[in-house]
């Protein structure tokens, strides 16, 4: 009897000393990267959420500055260098699965994710069939803002460059660029994806932009290009005599700034009798492979914490990011906000963006370069197809694996 009562009282003693380990503080550091803008705002959070959890009492968190678009590629030129946990553009998801610095998300909160976070933003979070990092934001794509007091109908893409062309007024949009090029292509029902395995190699490009569809599509593209309106560009920063931009919540302010009571902002118009389309875009938080499993455990629940219903919303109270949870989303103060109106009634004509190689940038930079050089206008239909079917089979030879 005095056997068993030991053997009973030694498995409890193990039972609790695995319950431990399961739940033991991290009292480490942890690195994160975020945008300059949310430096302050992210300590502020992590601050509370070391409060709120008694078990991190001893837990340091060093913030730094790092950019959504620059912390991919430092990631990847020195991953152990790199932060534990870190702000990316969804575009780069495939290329820190294959350099090992991103690791799948605690099983334990996949669920929660999807529950909580729009399907475009789950989606470009995830590689395959694993989710690889955290939403934190939907509204990475681009819609149309314009002077209401100059554009009658902004709408049509051929009647804005009329009345800006009347007004002396520019049209901006930023046509030798993959990401902006898309609009008039995906509009018109092209395709051009690539499929990636886990590995995050590419093993199909599935592309049909030389097909009648394309035809038209470039033959619109090439037509907006003529006007005397239009401006290659993006950038609200460095526009003058704006009358009409294509870009994303990112420019609101400047162009509040720059067009005051006429500020007006909606989807993109149509032009040549389709609708313009493209990407949607998202940022992501992601977490490193870690060698520490406890220090692993307090990445995973602070990624999460940090891009919760309460964290969204403060980064849109502060900065205007558009929030991927569902929740958030619902609140008086996003819906009733212009360019975010404007860029949720565009998402319904764009896909999430996938994973591209980086040549495919690099190719949609040449071919927009050669239609801003006027290489095409006085082009045949024939010549336009030659050249689609060209830039198809470019893009399809970046594929990595079968």
């Amino acid at each position: 009897m005095k056997k068993v009562l030991a053997l009973i009282l030694a498995l409890i003693m193990l039972f609790s000393m695995t319950a431990v380990a399961e739940t033991a503080a991290y009292e480490g550091e942890i690195k994160i990267w975020v945008a300059e803008n949310m430096v302050e705002l992210t300590k502020t959070y992590c601050d509370k959420f070391i409060a709120e959890n008694p078990e991190y009492a001893n837990l340091t968190v060093l913030i730094e500055a790092v950019g959504e678009g620059d912390a991919a590629n430092k990631m990847i030129t020195d991953v152990e260098a790199g932060a534990d946990i870190y702000g990316f553009a969804q575009d780069q998801l495939t290329r820190l699965v294959g350099a090992n610095a991103l690791i799948d998300v605690a099983p334990e909160n996949v669920e929660i994710v999807v529950a909580q976070n729009d399907a475009g933003s789950v989606g470009a979070a995830t590689l395959g069939e694993t989710l690889y990092a955290y939403p934190m934001t939907s509204d990475n794509g681009y819609f149309l803002y314009y002077d209401k007091s100059v554009v009658t109908d902004p709408t049509s893409m051929e009647q804005i460059l009329k009345d800006c062309e009347a007004a002396g007024k520019n049209v901006y949009m930023e046509i030798n660029s993959g990401w902006y090029q898309t609009a008039f292509f995906f509009g018109n029902g092209c395709t051009l994806t690539y499929d990636v395995n886990d590995a995050g190699e590419y093993v199909k490009c599935n592309v049909d932009y030389a097909s009648e569809n394309g035809l038209k599509a470039f033959k619109a593209m090439i037509e907006t290009a003529k006007s005397a309106a239009f401006v290659n560009g993006s950038s609200a920063g460095t526009a003058t005599n704006l009358g009409a931009l294509v870009s994303g919540v990112w420019d609101s302010g400047a162009v509040q700034e720059a067009l005051g009571e006429n500020y007006a902002a909606t989807k993109l118009p149509t032009v040549a009798g389709f609708q313009l389309g493209g990407f949607g875009g998202f940022k992501l938080l992601g977490v490193k492979p870690q060698t520490d499993e406890a220090k692993l455990i307090a990445c995973d629940a602070l990624a999460l914490y940090l891009t919760s219903a309460e964290v969204q919303d403060a980064r849109f109270a502060a900065e205007g990011w558009g929030p991927s949870n569902l929740e958030s989303q619902q609140a008086d103060a996003v819906k009733n906000n212009p360019a975010l109106a404007a860029l949720a009634s565009q998402l319904v004509y764009t896909i999430g963006q996938g994973q591209y190689p980086n040549d495919y940038w690099t190719l949609a930079t040449q071919l927009g370069d050669r239609v801003l050089a006027d290489e095409f206008d006085n082009a045949t239909d024939e010549e336009l197809m030659d050249a689609l079917t060209e830039f198809q089979a470019t893009a399809a030879s970046y594929v990595t694996a079968e």
